[in-house]
């Protein structure tokens, strides 16, 4: 494919957002030339919108894709545009099914602006939004949802080993996935909604096929979109299974991987 993509799709932790420094120059002044060029940029994340501040503040372009695909968001006017939630029944009939298959596991939910947890529960992020939490989710599993997080106390199982369970036992109730390999924790959005079936839904409305999209990505959240594309690319410091999904490596995030490739792709021609 010896063109210009006309749309370029990014996760951001971890892709464009390193874990020490952020978001580079390099990364910065990349897209801003891209965007000029008349190119599509879409932020693909599993950040809920309370987290985009710094990108808003980053970039003056750019529409976003929160939740794994839940929610179509304006960065300029914080607004959502759409979204997916998940139905109340497939709430709880996943929560109860993973009660049975994960030892010890605890839930959250996640929306728009709020956050919500069980006692047992134990974040990492939004700590101080929902500083007591609750002995059981499902008496607050009340309206749809962006997410439900899963988290299993102490480890005990990887992020890896909880999606493989999941898949099996919940995948066809709701879509699960996780972000980060490390933190025994998954993500879950309603059946059908991912990064990848979103990122076509608005491609489509757009005039954009899959070959004249190229995507970025370093965890299982990011397969489907890397999967969707015609050009692809896992982080080299991403996720292992990443290659599979996509149709090339990047250079890890820390060398500004994203910004080398793009860079290259943008003296192609247009089509």
């Amino acid at each position: 494919m010896n063109f210009r993509p006309k749309l370029i799709a990014t996760d951001l932790d971890g892709t464009i957002v390193t874990h020490d420094f952020g978001i580079s120059q390099e990364t910065i002044a990349t897209f801003t030339k891209a965007h000029q060029l008349g190119i599509e940029i879409f932020f693909v994340t599993g950040r809920p919108p309370r987290w985009m501040v710094e990108i808003s503040e980053t970039f003056s372009f750019g529409s976003a894709i929160c939740g794994n695909g839940a929610m179509l968001y304006d960065l300029r006017t914080s607004q959502v545009i759409e979204q997916w939630l998940i139905p109340v029944e497939a709430q709880v009939a996943a929560v109860k099914k993973l009660r049975e298959v994960i030892p010890n596991v605890a839930f959250a939910i996640e929306n728009h602006s709020s956050f919500h947890r069980e006692a047992t529960y134990i974040p990492r992020w939004d700590i101080g939004l929902d500083s007591v939490g609750v002995p059981d989710i499902l008496s607050i599993m009340t309206s749809p949802t962006l997410k439900i997080l899963v988290r299993c106390p102490n480890y005990e199982l990887s992020s890896d080993q909880m999606l493989e369970i999941a898949s099996k036992e919940v995948g066809d109730l709701v879509n699960v996935t996780h972000s980060n390999p490390n933190e025994s924790l998954l993500e879950i959005s309603a059946l059908g909604v991912s990064k990848g079936e979103t990122l076509a839904k608005l491609a489509k409305k757009l005039g954009i096929n899959s070959e004249d999209c190229i995507s970025f990505g370093d965890n299982p959240n990011d397969f489907s979109m890397l999967s969707w594309c015609g050009r692809s690319y896992a982080m080299a410091d991403g996720h292992p299974d990443g290659i599979k999904h996509a149709t090339a490596l990047a250079p890890a995030s820390t060398e500004h991987g994203v910004s080398q490739i793009i860079e290259e792709l943008l003296q192609l021609p247009p089509r």
